[in-house]
């Protein structure tokens, strides 16, 4: 995903962004063994080779989240600073309490999918490219999907030319998603909820930036994952959905929390009500 920033910030701060093609995406060679250990190390092997230096921060947008999760397991010392925007949750992370996910939709849906690309590629691959199924376009304008700021801001934006029909046929696309999805919602070889913070502790340099409408990843258990990790900063967009990144305004706010330790007010996160 594009990370839009003023270029007239990224010159205040004098910062250089790397966007670069993962494993079997644009022209980066397929990894049909890609985990999660490789994909940190092939940021460090970037980072290395590019002599962009010993320290250096990772922004991990949607299921790239994976990728950053993975940074803080695998690459402590390397990082100056991580933020992820509406990161996947993995169901499976085992500090999870049951009675937060136990009757979450997604979860059943994510299991469903899980079960089709272990054992029957094949069935899945001839499932998600049937004509009869929605099309794209209409995925993405599904209210179960996105909110009313996330349809419009598909107005503006490509949407999601991989997961088209046309594309999804090509082996090599549906392979990579594929992949993606194993990795992002398989076993783990770490806990995430059970990280150190490899951070200083006179500064926050972990941030997790979530809309609270967002129907993709849901705000109260992104609220619990930073509950269990103090280090990390959760911000919330009020009237956020899953595509966050391309709301005008917030990859400035991101930036200057990440770099500048500022803190944009309109996103700390309202407190929950409940009523008995």
């Amino acid at each position: 995903m594009n990370f839009l920033a003023p270029q007239e910030l990224i010159d205040e701060l004098g910062i250089y962004i790397l966007q670069y093609d993962r494993a079997g995406y644009g022209e980066s060679d397929p990894n049909p063994k890609r985990s999660l250990k490789s994909e940190a190390l092939d940021i460090e092997e970037l980072a290395d080779q590019l002599q962009i230096g010993s320290k250096f921060y990772v922004i991990g947008v949607s299921m790239g989240s994976y990728a950053t999760w993975s940074c803080l397991n695998y690459l402590p010392n390397r990082l100056a600073g991580v933020a992820m925007i509406a990161p996947v949750i993995n169901y499976q992370w085992p500090s999870f309490p049951e009675r937060l996910i136990k009757e979450d939709y997604r979860r059943k849906l994510i299991k469903w999918t899980m079960s089709l690309a272990n054992y029957f590629p094949k069935l899945l691959h001839w499932w998600v490219t049937q004509k009869w199924l929605p099309s794209n376009s209409v995925i993405e304008k599904n209210p179960a999907f996105f909110n009313k700021r996330d349809i419009d801001i598909l107005e503006t934006i490509p949407g999601f030319p991989m997961l088209t029909k046309d594309k999804l046929r090509e082996q090599v696309v549906f392979d990579t998603l594929r992949g993606d999805w194993m990795v992002a919602f398989g076993n783990w070889e770490f806990d995430p909820l059970k990280l150190s913070n490899p951070f200083p502790p006179n500064r926050t340099s972990a941030h997790i930036w979530q809309g609270y409408e967002d129907k993709v990843v849901p705000s109260q258990i992104q609220r619990f994952v930073t509950g269990k990790l103090p280090w990390i900063q959760y911000h919330e967009v009020p009237d956020g959905g899953h595509l966050i990144v391309h709301y005008s305004g917030l990859c400035e706010a991101i930036l200057k929390a990440l770099l500048l330790g500022e803190e944009n007010l309109s996103y700390r996160p309202r407190p929950e009500v409940f009523v008995s």
